[in-house]
């Protein structure tokens, strides 16, 4: 397990954990990151990661990737 920060692009993989305030659980989880699902790199620029998650596009911060555990 580890964090998405670090994941390969192009590669999918199943989210096992999310991490941080309850306040940053519920964020990503109504952005669709919910343990069990799964979810694609698709770009890792500067500090920000594009990731495909549940048919939708989404570009997350370094720091929010690193609290989203695969």
């Amino acid at each position: 397990m580890f964090p998405l920060a670090m994941a390969d692009v192009g590669e999918t993989y199943i989210i096992k954990k999310i991490g941080g305030s309850p306040e940053v659980k519920k964020h990503l989880e109504n952005l669709g990151f919910v343990a069990g699902g799964d979810v694609t790199v698709i770009s890792a620029l500067g500090n920000n990661v594009i990731v495909k998650v549940k048919e939708s596009r989404v570009a997350i911060s370094e720091e929010m990737a690193r609290k989203i555990m695969v």
